[in-house]
């Protein structure tokens, strides 16, 4: 019996999940407020001077009431808070605390551990193509051929 083929999607999710589930388990470890992988997605999208609930779930893939919830859920953690936006009366920008931001900058660096756990597991060059094909522009996603 043979193995279906994995699609590139499923392959790409993994990876994203290995990463996920590795940092989310460093943080708890490290005494940090628990957070989901949804609300990890949102911090990683978030401006230094904030942003808004409807440009985070945009960047971020997901409808706005999934962001406004992850967004609701990182206030009430401390981790988040809402300011007016000086451009608009109507509007509210979303910024890391400054329990956030050492949240934030603590991520970083054992994103940047994973990295290099990666490099140990797979090889430094095989990590710096992955990046690099990662990294290269892939254009809009192709859509049904016009008649």
């Amino acid at each position: 019996m043979t193995a279906t083929r994995r699609d590139l999607p499923q392959l790409l999710g993994d990876a994203r999940r290995w990463f996920e589930e590795a940092l989310l388990s460093a943080l708890a470890a490290a005494g940090e407020t628990p957070v989901t992988p949804t609300q990890a997605r949102l911090f990683a999208v978030l401006d230094e001077r904030g942003t808004t609930v409807s440009e985070l779930a945009r960047r971020m893939g997901v409808t706005r009431q999934t962001a406004h919830q992850a967004v609701h859920e990182l206030v009430a953690g401390g981790l988040l808070e809402q300011l007016p936006d000086p451009d608009s009366g109507r509007r509210r920008l979303i910024r890391r605390t400054e329990a956030g931001e050492r949240v934030h900058h603590r991520a970083g660096r054992v994103l940047a551990d994973l990295e290099r756990e990666l490099a140990d597991r797979i090889g430094a060059s095989t990590v710096a193509a992955l990046r690099a094909a990662l990294e290269t522009p892939w254009g809009q996603p192709p859509g049904p051929e016009a008649d």
